[in-house]
C-alpha cells in the first residue's frame, strides 16, 4: 500500500538494481548501459569486460526486469523508464556528461534521456532500435508487419511463452533473456507502451547529440527505411551497419565495443 501511494498517487519514480558498477578514483569517461527487452544488465557483461579501467560503467535493470521492482499497475513507456534511471544516477550521485549505449527497448529509454535530460548525455549509442512510425502516417511494409505480430504476442502470451522457451533454449537470444510466468505481464506492458505505442521515431529526428544507430543486417526487429530517413533528416545521427541479428552477441559485442573504444575520450 505505502509503495503505491509513492509511486503511483504522489509520482516518485522508482530507484533499480544496479548490476554492474565501476568507479574508477578518475574517471575519464561515465559509460550508462541500459538493456534490451527480457533481458537485464547482465545483458552487457561481455562489452563491459572490454572496457578500459579507467572508465566509470553503470549497468542497470530497467524497470520491470531482473531485480528491479515490477508494479503491476505501472505505465512501462520511455518516460517512465528514463525517470526511473535518472533517479537512479542521482541516488548514486553520478551526473553527466554520460555515454548512455542502449539495445533495443534501452534504446528507445536512452533517446528520451537524451531529449528530457540533455545536459546529463554527452551522445548516445543505440544497437538494434525497434523504431517504428505512427499508424496514422505512410509506413514502410515491413513496420506494419512488425506491429501486427507484436500484437498478436501481445493478446497470446501464452503462445508467446512457448515460442520465447524454444527461443531460450537453442540460443537464439542473448543468455540473459528471460521471460516466464512470472514476469510475462511486464514483458507485455513494456511491449505495448514502449514498443507498439511508441513514440521514440519521432522523438529521435529531435536528437541533438551525437548519435550512432548500430544494426544488424540480418535483424528482423528492424526496420532500415526507418533508420535511414532518420538519418538523413538528423545530421547528428550516423548509421553503421554490421553483419548481426538483433542480439547483443558474437560479432555485436566486437563493434558495439569498438565503437565505444573509438569514442572515449582520449587519456591525459
Amino acid at each position: 500500500m505505502l509503495d503505491k501511494l509513492i509511486h503511483r498517487w504522489l509520482r516518485i519514480p522508482y530507484t533499480l538494481e544496479v548490476r554492474y558498477l565501476r568507479r574508477p578514483k578518475k574517471a575519464r569517461a561515465t559509460l550508462l548501459f541500459l538493456h534490451g527487452l527480457g533481458n537485464t544488465g547482465a545483458a552487457w557483461d561481455e562489452v563491459i569486460a572490454k572496457m578500459p579501467a579507467d572508465v566509470r560503467i553503470i549497468s542497470i535493470d530497467l524497470l520491470g526486469f531482473g531485480n528491479s521492482p515490477s508494479p503491476s499497475w505501472a505505465v512501462y513507456n520511455a518516460k517512465t523508464q528514463a525517470r526511473s534511471v535518472l533517479a537512479t544516477l542521482v541516488k548514486l550521485r553520478i551526473v553527466g556528461p554520460l555515454i548512455v549505449v542502449g539495445h533495443s527497448m534501452g534504446s528507445l529509454v536512452a533517446i528520451d534521456m537524451a531529449l528530457r535530460y540533455p545536459i546529463l548525455i554527452s551522445q548516445l549509442i543505440l544497437c538494434s532500435p525497434p523504431l517504428y512510425g505512427s499508424e496514422a502516417q505512410r509506413l514502410p511494409r515491413s513496420d506494419k508487419l512488425l506491429r501486427q505480430l507484436f500484437r498478436i504476442a501481445e493478446q497470446n502470451p501464452d503462445r508467446f511463452l512457448q515460442l520465447a522457451a524454444f527461443a531460450m533454449r537453442y540460443k537464439l537470444v542473448n543468455q540473459t533473456f528471460n521471460v516466464t510466468n512470472d514476469n510475462v505481464d511486464s514483458y507485455m506492458a513494456a511491449l505495448s507502451a514502449m514498443i507498439i505505442n511508441q513514440t521514440s521515431l519521432y522523438d529521435a529526428y529531435g536528437l541533438h547529440v551525437p548519435t550512432t544507430i548500430i544494426r544488424g543486417t540480418l535483424d528482423p526487429f528492424v526496420v532500415a527505411k526507418n533508420l535511414a530517413r532518420l538519418a538523413t533528416a538528423n545530421t547528428n545521427i550516423t548509421i553503421q551497419r554490421i553483419i548481426a541479428g538483433h542480439e547483443v552477441k558474437g560479432m555485436f559485442v566486437r563493434a558495439v565495443s569498438k565503437t565505444i573504444l573509438r569514442q572515449l575520450p582520449p587519456t591525459e
